[in-house]
């Protein structure tokens, strides 16, 4: 019988309760490798204007490194692609791994298999988890797969409500809803609607962001806030 680790308040209270934004992203990996039998973790933000993920953190080895130098189309990873859209944790081993895995992400002769979790916030995915070193005789199941996507999910409702000290300085809740819904592809027409206001006054919004972040378009915009930490 596979025994299935469980995600207690507890675990992701201390997500809560980090301070500030880095050390949110930090206890997250921390309490992902507490909670289920894995040896690594890679942890990537995820913005749906040009399919780009973007390295963040690792851990491995008990080390923490920083992989801001990772950016990807995911388009190019059929597992991360996948797990993105179907907002589910994805698995694959074997023959799987090496056909699915670019050579920039193989690992070691003694890994082949990959695990993505998706860190999504209702409908949309803001980042993922990546792991590819298991602890001896670990078997995935769907329970587990499960068990990895409830805590995607979990995780992704706390960094989403967590806010900055910057953000009610710097911009209004009202320009923030609309930078992050521009983050996860949204049309002018759809943030209307699910915002109940015109399309004229959402120009007006990303006009008004766009001169109190000194940038020059949209996805630039998204970029400045990505790297400040007010967004996920």
């Amino acid at each position: 019988m596979t025994c299935h680790p469980t995600i207690t308040a507890g675990n992701l209270h201390l997500i809560e309760e980090a301070r500030t934004h880095e050390e949110k992203l930090y206890v997250t990996l921390q309490v992902y490798m507490n909670s289920f039998p894995v040896k690594n973790a890679y942890l990537f933000r995820y913005s749906h204007l040009g399919y780009l993920g973007e390295g963040i953190i690792s851990i491995k080895h008990g080390s923490l490194v920083h992989i801001r130098d990772i950016r990807d189309d995911i388009r190019s990873l059929s597992p991360i692609y996948s797990a993105i859209y179907e907002k589910k944790a994805k698995y694959c081993s074997g023959i799987e791994y090496f056909k699915q895995i670019t050579s920039r992400y193989v690992s070691p002769p003694h890994v082949n298999s990959f695990i993505v979790v998706p860190i999504t916030f209702y409908s949309v995915t803001i980042g993922y988890i990546c792991t590819d070193e298991f602890e001896e005789n670990l078997h995935v199941d769907n329970q587990l797969l499960v068990n990895f996507t409830e805590f995607g999910q979990a995780v992704g409702k706390i960094l989403q409500k967590s806010l900055g000290p910057e953000e009610n300085e710097l911009l209004s809740p009202r320009e923030l809803e609309v930078v992050r819904r521009v983050s996860w592809g949204e049309s002018t027409k759809e943030m209307a609607d699910a915002m109940n206001i015109s399309e004229a006054t959402i120009h007006q919004y990303v006009k008004s962001v766009m001169k109190k972040l000194k940038v020059q378009n949209r996805a630039h915009a998204v970029a400045e806030l990505f790297r400040r930490g007010l967004l996920t």
